[in-house]
């Protein structure tokens, strides 16, 4: 979960107690009916593929990878948040601290050995994209794939976007006032002691189709993902059935030889 940004590479490490005590062992609501299931869904896991969890914050992912007889790697940057998932007591999942942007350079990791892999809520606070694109397709063998799991950023813009409503046609709308610029939120400062803060990259869905696509990654599967949440009138509930919350991308490595 920690961001990868040119300023503060650890920067999660002042939210770490923070983030766990919202979103607990097993992830916050989101993560428990949406965004975990629909990630396990897109990564179809068999009996022991291994899964390099990129972005693994407090290893909420882990008991869920683990169930499908999975194996598991997990990846954090912030050593608090990595202390946190080493805590839990998962015996048989494997915890490392290392730099989306240069996985090669994790001497517990090897080329071309995951047969998934996965951002799970993670990807949108990495920075740069390509460069943490291309270290995920060093880390997949030929023919594995690749999960996206993240808000919608076609609908989901930090602080430039929101919901309004249209009294004369009784419609619940989505505003949206900037899509294709790349933005680099500050989002608001989190805990008791507002102590830190966390950046939120914005890029379009063009951005991540070409930038997989770049690095031998081809999508073979997209799902838009909607709230559960139902609404308190026919307005809301309509429109929360309507725009998505999440979004999913699933890449598949070329294989030797394939085109794209």
């Amino acid at each position: 979960m920690a961001q990868h940004h040119k300023r503060d590479p650890s920067g999660w490490d002042a939210l770490a107690r923070w983030y766990d005590g919202w979103v607990g062992a097993h992830g916050s609501e989101h993560h428990r009916r949406l965004a975990i299931p629909a990630t396990l869904d897109l990564l179809d896991l068999a009996p022991d593929d291994h899964l390099l969890d990129i972005g693994a914050g407090q290893g909420v992912f882990a008991p869920y990878v683990l169930r499908t007889g999975a194996r598991y790697t997990g990846v954090e940057i912030s050593p608090r948040l990595l202390s946190l998932a080493q805590q839990r007591g998962l015996s048989h999942a494997r915890f490392v601290r290392g730099d989306a942007r240069r996985l090669a350079d994790i001497p517990a990791l090897e080329a071309a050995s995951f047969d998934a892999a996965a951002f799970l809520l993670s990807i949108q606070d990495m920075n740069p994209l390509e460069a943490v694109l291309r270290s995920a397709a060093w880390a997949l063998r030929d023919g594995g794939r690749l999960v996206i799991l993240m808000t919608h950023p076609c609908f989901r813009v930090p602080r430039q976007s929101g919901w309004g409503h249209d009294e004369a046609r009784n419609l619940q709308f989505r505003r949206v006032d900037s899509y294709l610029s790349t933005l680099e939120v500050p989002m608001k400062a989190y805990g008791k002691q507002r102590a830190g803060t966390t950046i939120s990259f914005h890029r379009p869905l063009s951005r991540y189709i070409n930038a997989l696509a770049a690095c031998g990654l081809l999508i073979d599967a997209l799902e838009e993902i909607t709230t559960y949440e139902s609404g308190n009138s026919k307005a809301e509930r309509r429109a929360n059935a309507e725009f998505p919350l999440f979004v999913g991308l699933r890449a598949r490595k070329f294989m030797p030889g394939e085109s794209p």
